[in-house]
């Protein structure tokens, strides 16, 4: 059975919860439990434990999905706070050595959302703390209300990855649900797709086979909210797939 472990989303002790209050929480959202979950692969919550336990658990894994969450730390990515923006950078840390076992071992990786941002740091990008407030040009990419019911049109890079396994997509969309986005790109990736206000979307490992590591800024396991409107999301998930198969 093919094992896809998935990095956990944490809540902290919160003493006005009334189950687990003073308790810390690792989760993972439905939609992504269903995303992965079919005949044949096994998704593994990957816990927050010492590094001698978890790296024993990650040799078990045959690829790695990054799940979306709240902002990344600005120290994780060497700046410190704008403002209100703090991030989570215990979870950065676990994230970010998830991933780098992950690249050490060649293991496929799909980056989500904020898994997305996490693999930009990892190769020595940076991001907008507050995108809308550092960049002029780019549009609020995320709507508390509304959720994943926000979409937005996306442009894949020609010739690039998702350029071909979309090719049959005559106006692709995509949701998006972000409040932090790439700032600097990190090394070794190429762009693959980027949105209306020239906001990175997607890009890749050029170190790896096209598609073995990849990053997208949307929320694919959300794609059933809007159904045809956005990209065919399991064309992503199999591609993943496809490189622990072969």
């Amino acid at each position: 059975m093919i094992k896809i472990g998935v990095t956990a989303c944490f809540m902290y002790p919160d003493k006005t919860r009334a189950v687990f209050g003073p308790k810390s929480l690792s989760y993972i959202e439905n939609d992504m439990a269903n995303y992965i979950t079919q005949k044949g692969v096994l998704p593994v919550l990957i816990p927050d434990v010492k590094d001698e336990f978890l790296d024993e658990i990650l040799n078990e894994l045959d690829g790695i999905i990054i799940q979306g969450g709240v902002d990344m730390a600005p120290q994780s990515y060497g700046e410190e706070p704008i403002g209100q923006w703090l991030g989570d950078g215990n979870r950065d840390q676990y994230e970010l050595k998830i991933l780098d076992n992950a690249i050490k071992n060649s293991k496929p990786v799909l980056g989500i959302c904020r898994g997305f941002q996490v693999m930009n740091v990892y190769f020595g990008g940076t991001l907008y703390q507050d995108t809308v407030t550092q960049n002029a040009d780019a549009k609020d990419h995320r709507s508390a209300e509304l959720y994943d019911t926000v979409k937005h049109k996306i442009y894949f890079t020609k010739g690039s990855f998702l350029d071909e396994l979309y090719q049959d997509e005559k106006d692709p969309h995509v949701n998006t649900i972000h409040h932090q986005a790439v700032k600097d790109l990190g090394n070794d990736l190429d762009i693959y797709a980027t949105s209306p206000d020239g906001l990175i979307e997607a890009f890749g490992y050029n170190k790896e086979p096209a598609g073995k590591v990849t990053g997208v800024q949307w929320h694919p396991e959300f794609s059933p909210t809007l159904g045809n409107q956005v990209v065919d999301a399991d064309k992503l998930y199999q591609e993943l797939l496809s490189h622990i198969k072969s």
